[in-house]
C-alpha cells in the first residue's frame, strides 16, 4: 500500500456514527472523495448493530463507498464473525470486492460482548471453535471451485459460490481483539491486526509485543503481517472543548464517556502529533485515524499539519 507521506500507511474512518447531528450522506460522500484526493491509503467502517447512537451498518455502507470511490482501499474494523452466517458474509464480501475491483480488507473478530451476541445468532458455547471454523468456511468458498467442509457447526460438500473475489485468494483478513489468545490467533491465522480504538497507547504497546513474539515463534516474515491501530483524535486548540466532545461521543457510542480521555488523542496540532508519534513508536505500521466531529476539517489538518511531521522507522 502507498502511504500518505511515503513512510507509514495512513487510513481514516468514514463518518458512520452520528451522535450530534442527523445521518449525513452528503458528508459521507464528500469525505470519501476528499480522502481519496488527499492520498489517504484507506477508508474504514466499524460495526455496532445494537446501541443508542445512529450507526450505519458497515457492509451496506462499504457498498456505497465502493461506488463513490475509485482507488482508495476499503476496510472493516471489525465485523463480529460469530454473529454472521459465513455463507452470507462470504457472498457479501465477494460482492463488495467485485464492486470495488479488489480494494477490500476484511477485519474480523470474535467479539467481547458475549451476553448480547446471541441476539444476533451467535453461539453461547464453543465460540472460539465457531470462529475458527467460520474462517475455514469463508476461505473455502472464496478459493475453491467446489467447496467442502466437515466440522462441528457446518458440514457440506461440493458447494459453489460465484463470483469469486477479485483478489486471488480473497481479501486480506485482519483480526481484532486484545485477549492473549486473540492476539496469538491474529499472528498465526491473520494477515494483519487492528489495535482497538478503545485501548490506550500503553495497552497497544503491550499487545504489539505479544504479536511480534508470536510472529517470531511461528517463523512468519514481518512483511506478511500488518500491525495497525485505530486512533480516536480531536484536533482543537481548545483542549477542554475537544475532550468534552470526545467524551459525549464515547458516552453515546460506547456507553462510557470516561473512556475517551484514556484512549484518545486530543488538543492542538502539536499535541496530537506527539500523541500519534507515540502510537507509531509503540509499533504501529499503519494508522487509522478516527475523528468524531468536524470531519472535513480533520481531513485537511491531518494531511497537511499532522502527517508530514510524523516519522517512522521500520523495525
Amino acid at each position: 500500500m502507498e502511504s500518505v507521506d511515503g513512510n507509514i500507511s495512513c487510513g481514516i474512518a468514514i463518518p458512520q456514527v452520528f451522535t450530534e447531528d442527523p445521518i449525513d450522506l452528503d458528508l459521507i460522500r464528500k469525505f470519501a472523495s476528499r480522502a481519496e484526493d488527499l492520498g489517504f491509503d484507506s477508508l474504514w467502517v466499524q460495526e455496532r448493530i445494537i446501541g443508542t447512537a445512529d450507526s450505519l451498518e458497515p457492509l451496506t455502507l462499504l457498498s456505497y463507498l465502493a461506488a463513490s470511490t475509485k482507488s482508495i482501499r476499503l476496510g472493516t474494523a471489525v465485523i463480529i464473525a460469530t454473529t454472521r452466517n459465513p455463507f452470507l458474509l462470504a457472498k457479501e464480501i465477494c460482492t463488495i470486492d467485485n464492486l470495488s475491483k479488489g480494494r477490500l480488507t476484511l477485519g474480523l473478530a470474535l467479539g467481547g460482548r458475549a451476553a448480547t451476541y446471541p441476539l444476533l445468532g451467535a453461539p453461547r458455547e464453543k465460540r472460539v471453535r465457531h470462529f475458527i471454523e467460520f474462517l475455514s468456511v469463508i476461505k473455502a468458498l472464496w478459493t475453491s471451485g467446489s467447496a467442502s467442509h466437515n466440522g462441528v457447526f457446518w458440514d457440506f460438500d461440493s458447494i459453489k459460490m460465484r463470483p469469486l473475489p477479485v483478489q486471488e485468494t480473497g481479501p486480506p483478513i485482519w483480526f481484532g481483539g486484545r485477549h492473549l489468545d486473540a492476539l496469538k490467533r491474529a499472528a498465526t491465522m491473520g494477515d494483519g491486526w487492528m489495535g482497538a480504538g478503545s485501548t490506550s497507547t500503553g495497552e497497544f504497546r503491550e499487545h504489539v509485543e505479544i504479536i511480534r513474539s508470536e510472529l517470531n515463534r511461528s517463523g512468519r516474515p514481518k512483511s506478511e503481517f500488518v500491525i495497525s491501530k485505530r486512533v480516536y483524535i480531536a484536533i482543537d486548540d481548545d483542549e477542554e472543548r475537544a475532550k468534552g466532545r470526545l467524551s459525549n461521543w464515547f458516552g453515546a457510542h460506547y456507553g462510557n464517556a470516561d473512556l475517551a480521555a484514556h484512549v484518545s488523542v486530543w488538543g492542538s496540532v502539536a499535541k496530537c502529533t506527539e500523541g500519534i508519534q507515540e502510537v507509531i513508536n509503540s509499533g504501529a505500521e499503519m494508522l487509522m485515524f478516527n475523528p468524531v466531529f468536524d470531519h472535513m476539517e480533520h481531513l485537511e489538518k491531518l494531511r497537511y499539519q499532522v502527517i508530514p511531521e510524523l516519522s517512522y522507522t521500520l523495525l
